[in-house]
């Protein structure tokens, strides 16, 4: 690994760490030197991504949390900080796909826990994290989506897509507000990607609201319709990171293989 990729003697703080691409970050954050704490709730995986990255060498922090709820960060965030002493990087990655519905079928509360895990709970993440990462600068990297952003195509994902094209506001506003303190702001937006997150959406009645898309053969240009993987999202992370991005910010980076060109 070059030196501009290093992460050594730096620490960064994933959400959602315990799976699909937080998990992969966070390995791949870990490979490059840094010391990683990964925030979940479900304590089982982040046992187990710790265990991985130890038996790799590296040192890794489970932290229980949930992104939507403040004083559940900023108790994670002195944790980090007593046991690590500073935090450099954040990828706030947590989030979930919600319900996807037509709107008239779509409830108030279900719109509402969707926007609140995945736009308040980067919000709160950042903002907890922030006074650590004032003290030498660093780099946050909010993962968001290629809906809501360049595609609009999948019916019912209204929620999911608002929330998403709201990260990607946070991301530009932060990124301007936070310069003066030396801290980087971007925005890693995934395709079609083989992760768990799928198999969690709940669909209701969306099948006859889909309006018919036409596109070449091969959805996913690159790779003849086959998904990205989470590593390959975890290496746009590493590179947002590092020094090799040290003058990149309110930049949003697509990992889609061309998906959402053909998709919009």
């Amino acid at each position: 690994m070059s030196q501009r990729h290093s992460l050594k003697d730096r620490v960064a703080l994933v959400t959602g760490g315990g799976s699909g691409i937080g998990r992969a970050a966070a390995i791949r954050l870990a490979e490059a030197g840094a010391r990683v704490a990964i925030l979940s709730r479900t304590e089982e995986e982040l046992r187990e991504v710790c265990d991985e990255i130890g038996k790799s060498g590296g040192e890794c922090l489970a932290v229980v949390g949930d992104v939507s709820d403040y004083a559940s960060l900023t108790k994670a965030v002195k944790k980090i900080e007593r046991s690590f002493g500073r935090l450099d990087t954040v990828f706030a990655n947590a989030g979930v796909n919600g319900v996807w519905a037509p709107l008239d079928e779509l409830e108030p509360d279900e719109w509402d826990k969707t926007l609140r895990i995945n736009l308040t709970g980067t919000f709160l993440t950042v903002k907890a994290a922030l006074p650590l990462l004032k003290k030498q600068g660093g780099s946050v990297v909010v993962c968001a989506s290629v809906n809501g952003t360049r595609m609009f195509s999948n019916t019912g994902a209204t929620a999911y897509a608002c929330s998403k094209a709201g990260q990607v506001a946070f991301a530009r506003m932060t990124a301007l507000e936070l310069a003066k303190y030396k801290i980087r702001v971007n925005t890693v937006l995934p395709g079609a990607i083989t992760t768990e997150i799928e198999d969690n959406t709940e669909r209701r009645e969306v099948e006859d609201e889909k309006e018919p898309v036409e596109f070449p053969a091969g959805a996913i240009p690159l790779t003849d319709g086959k998904p990205g993987s989470p590593e390959q999202v975890a290496d746009v992370v590493l590179f947002l990171a590092s020094d090799a991005a040290s003058h990149v910010t309110g930049v949003d980076i697509f990992v889609d293989g061309g998906q959402s060109l053909l998709q919009g």
